[in-house]
């Protein structure tokens, strides 16, 4: 073995294959010994399987190709069932069926005598575990000894006998499962309540599930999972009272009456709750989801590393050198036609073995009713199965019969060990069908007569399975009877108590105690630090090893100039200032995590929170090493070229604790068009419809530079449009849905990255993110400014006129300011001023009346940006200039535009020139 490893060790040279940041892996990332195909070494195996070389081609054929012929379907009417395949035909190998065989190490039978049987034994051996109810995928493993493994699992599971008792036990849950079905059916008969029938073996998978969770070093699991089954999920296996179900079927709020909450659709409820499985306590957190099929996938996968992060667990342990088992599982239950369809899937797949993003494992279980809405297979997806998507990462699937659900817990099983052995994703394609259309009040005959003529003239899966079990005198009818006549007296108990019943407290628990639902006005934060605790994080937040060897250009224009900086405390910029935000709140035991697409070093190469040896590749991030024994660290996750699924990724990351400050940063404020789904559907909603605070801030790069259509725009005015701002009546206060700002000072970025975890409240912040500001000498700050009793300001007023003389007032938002403010520098320009709204929501009316108040001889307001007049601030800020503030408006901008700019340098300038005469003009 020592020889083996000395091999290993070269062939890793060899391959030139370098860990990624460096042997000792960096924070939120343990990098593991790279997987070279180097099987362990068994001499009498090798020389048995060189032996019966043939045999083992048969063998491989079987495992390979097996699940072709593998009697998968319960239907059998949606495609062309395969009977014979050359490739399991023993006479193509020349194969004399009834030669004695010597199976050691070739097939992992406890049946059959592994050192003297037959070739034909071996073969219906074959035959029944890979061509039977259940089919296997996993022969394109990369590495040997998993693949090998994976097959031993498989034909040691097929001849497993599940005791009596177990039995008993899935068949009452499922027969349960269908009694809740047909009690939805007789007391709400209108309900759209996208039940389980045809998928009931669904609840086998949840027994099977946390039995062998309970084994594992798993005491929590995360689940994503759409409308179909879920209601019969929630109610059985995860324990959730039907009162509160049957309340929402009534029209009534599942959330006390106290709460300041919109809801969401019964389809949509939640859970979180401590099961006590054989005596370990599991917690299942069932996740809330958005109708857009699969977007709450990426969602619990950041809620699942989030969670490692609380527990100190698998990249987030203490010893470096040791990979600790994931304590967390993410399990994602997936349609068929949907996991093929949407590409949420492939990048939430993507992110399976990058670091930061990694979960250890997701288990993946897709409820296959071979139908979509009303599209069958064959005009869904390209694929031959609907699973075909993992094959992207090398995860294997089971294909299961959903008719059989002794199978479904077998594949459970296997999943699950497979799972916690390997820490990677593994698939159940669970082949059942729809009892009913989409929904229970959809006629699907319209379309899909063929497979309904099936489906309506065969029994129901539970009521097969128990017959089978009692017709072997292995359940008790009478047992059936009492388990249903109980079961069915508990949802009566159940729905007589909907008027009465009170929804208990379900949101702001646990470690979200401390947090509030916010009051209805803007409050102030003192969001400053000590000045000399500030220059120590400045001066740390460059600091690398001696030996460390850093990039001459970032030697001169980064570190020393930081350092400059920070001792005089004059002439702060962007990135400075952001890494004592960052630094301070570590410093005070905030965790702070920074992603998107080349945030370590920044778009514009400006942040470089993360320095780079230049000889050996290898990573260090000072703001981790500020203190001896650091409690709290940055987490920087440069991201797969993805938007959608790392958006919602970092949502369900900054939804498992609010000491978390979670920073996405587009690589271009447009970028975030492509995650648009996730901010309808999550961040701007998620909290009055879920009663979830998230603190996630959106850095979104914006400016007008002549960089033409697609990068120029943030689209303010689509997130302005989708806060809950008031324009009429009510003002503004921290109860709005999320904040937008647009800061022109790197104190006042400072500053609203600390307010984000100083206050007691949560809320997603849009930031309007600067591009040419980050060096532009005139947008610095003073360490003053970020000193202690400094704040964020919404407002900030001009300084450089005297009131008394100002005739005309411009309002600006951003870094246009400061091209007005050069304009008005070279015209010396005394009668106007220029005030800059820092805060667009909450939409600051009072403090714009101040500044409005200073200035007794104005004769004209003007809003002026940069934007085109159908986009930016402008269509925001008008109704509640007037109805809010009480003064009159007028605009000065760019005319209508369907593209967010121009892409021809020269009119660029001609609509910048126009910008500022018009602006000027009295």
């Amino acid at each position: 073995m020592k020889l083996l490893q000395i091999n290993l060790e070269r062939r890793i040279k060899q391959l030139g294959m370098c860990l990624y940041h460096s042997d000792r892996g960096v924070y939120g990332y343990k990098p593991q010994t790279p997987r070279v195909q180097l099987a362990t070494e068994n001499l009498e195996v090798d020389a048995n399987r060189n032996l019966n070389s043939t045999f083992c081609r048969l063998v491989g054929a079987y495992r390979d190709q097996g699940h072709r012929l593998a009697q998968v379907n319960p239907l059998k009417c949606s495609k062309v069932e395969v009977e014979t395949l050359p490739e399991t035909n023993a006479a193509r190998y020349g194969l004399d069926t009834t030669e004695r065989i010597n199976l050691n190490g070739i097939i992992y039978s406890k049946n059959l005598s592994a050192y003297d049987t037959t070739v034909q034994d071996g073969i219906n051996f074959l035959k029944s575990v890979y061509t039977g109810n259940t089919g296997y995928e996993f022969t394109f493993i990369e590495n040997e000894d998993e693949r090998e493994w994976f097959a031993q699992r498989i034909e040691e599971l097929s001849e497993e006998i599940i005791p009596d008792d177990y039995k008993v036990q899935i068949a009452l849950e499922m027969a349960k499962s269908q009694n809740f079905d047909h009690f939805l059916a007789s007391k709400f008969p209108t309900v759209k309540r996208y039940g389980g029938e045809g998928c009931e073996s669904m609840m086998g998978f949840f027994v099977e599930l946390l039995n062998t969770c309970s084994k594992s070093d798993v005491d929590h699991i995360v689940l994503g999972m759409a409308h179909r089954g879920r209601l019969n999920a929630l109610t059985g296996p995860l324990q959730f009272s039907p009162v509160r179900m049957f309340q929402k079927m009534k029209g009534m709020s599942e959330f006390p009456g106290d709460a300041r909450t919109s809801g969401d659709v019964l389809s949509h409820l939640s859970t979180s709750v401590d099961l006590d499985i054989n005596g370990k306590k599991i917690h299942f957190n069932l996740l809330p989801n958005p109708s857009h099929l699969e977007a709450v996938n990426p969602m619990a996968a950041g809620k699942v590393r989030g969670k490692m992060k609380s527990l100190g667990n698998y990249d987030y342990g203490n010893n470096d050198q040791e990979q600790y088992s994931p304590r967390v599982l993410c399990l994602q239950i997936h349609g068929d036609a949907a996991i093929s369809g949407q590409g949420i899937n492939q990048e939430t797949l993507g992110f399976a073995y990058v670091p930061h993003f990694r979960t250890g494992g997701s288990i993946h279980l897709i409820t296959n009713n071979q139908l979509g809405f009303t599209t069958p297979e064959d005009r869904g997806r390209s694929s031959n199965y609907s699973s075909d998507i993992a094959k992207m990462i090398g995860a294997p699937v089971i294909h299961v019969n959903g008719d059989y659900p002794e199978e479904v817990v077998k594949a459970t099983k296997l999943a699950v060990e497979y799972r916690q052995k390997f820490h990677k994703d593994v698939f159940i394609d669970l082949i059942c069908f729809r009892r009913w259309g989409h929904n229970e009040l959809d006629d699907p005959t319209f379309t899909n007569p063929v497979i309904y003529s099936v489906i309506n003239t065969r029994k129901s899966i539970p009521d097969s399975y128990c017959e089978n079990l009692m017709s072997k005198g292995i359940l008790n009818p009478d047992v059936l009877k009492n388990s249903l006549e109980e079961h069915s007296r508990f949802l009566s108990e159940n729905l007589n108590q909907i008027d009465t019943f009170v929804p208990p407290k379900s949101y702001l628990e646990a470690q979200w105690s401390n947090i509030r639902q916010p009051d209805e006005v803007i409050t102030t934060w003192d969001t400053g630090v000590d000045t000399p605790v500030l220059q120590y994080i400045g001066m740390k937040s460059v600091e690398y090893p001696e030996e460390f060897k850093i990039h001459s250009h970032l030697l001169k224009t980064y570190v020393k100039s930081r350092k400059a900086k920070t001792t005089s405390g004059i002439n702060i910029d962007w990135a400075t200032a952001e890494a004592m935000a960052l630094g301070s709140l570590l410093y005070q035991g905030f965790g702070v995590r920074l992603s998107g697409e080349d945030v370590g070093r920044g778009t514009f190469s400006h942040r470089h929170v993360m320095l780079v040896d230049q000889d050996n590749g290898s990573i260090v991030v000072p703001l981790n090493s500020m203190i001896e024994n650091q409690t709290e660290r940055i987490e920087v996750a440069n991201t797969t070229l993805s938007e959608e699924a790392v958006l919602a990724f970092e949502y369900g990351f900054s939804i498992e604790h609010p000491n978390n400050l979670v920073i996405w940063e587009a690589q271009f404020g447009d970028f975030f068009n492509g995650a648009q789904i996730i901010i309808d559907t999550m961040l701007t909603s998620g909290e009055s419809k879920w009663m979830l605070q998230s603190g996630l801030v959106m850095l979104l790069p914006h400016g007008m530079d002549g960089a033409g259509p697609e990068h120029s725009s943030c689209r303010i005015e689509r997130f302005l449009q989708q806060t809950d701002s008031n324009e009429d009546s009510k003002f503004d206060g921290d109860y709005n849905n999320i904040q937008v700002v647009n800061p022109t000072t790197p104190a006042q970025y400072f500053h609203v990255l600390r307010r984000q975890m100083i206050r007691n409240f949560r809320k997603p912040l849009v930031v309007v993110a600067p591009k040419i500001l980050l060096r532009l000498p005139a947008a610095a700050s003073s360490l003053s400014e970020m000193g202690p009793n400094t704040y964020f300001q919404p407002v900030l007023g001009d300084s450089g006129v005297e009131p008394i003389n100002v005739k005309k007032l411009l309002f600006v938002s951003g870094k246009h300011y400061y091209t007005l403010k050069a304009r008005r520098d070279e015209l010396n320009r005394k009668d106007l001023g220029i005030i800059r709204i820092e805060s667009l929501c909450p939409f600051p009316a009072n403090e714009i009346q101040h500044e409005i108040g200073k200035y007794k001889n104005v004769q004209s307001i003007v809003w002026s940006q940069e934007e085109h007049q159908n986009m930016g601030a402008w269509s925001f800020i008008k109704p509640r200039f007037e109805n809010l503030v009480g003064s009159k408006i007028s605009y000065v901008g760019r005319g209508p535009l369907a593209a967010p700019a121009v892409g021809i340098g020269q009119r660029h300038r001609k609509e910048v020139e126009k910008i500022l005469e018009d602006s000027f003009r009295l």
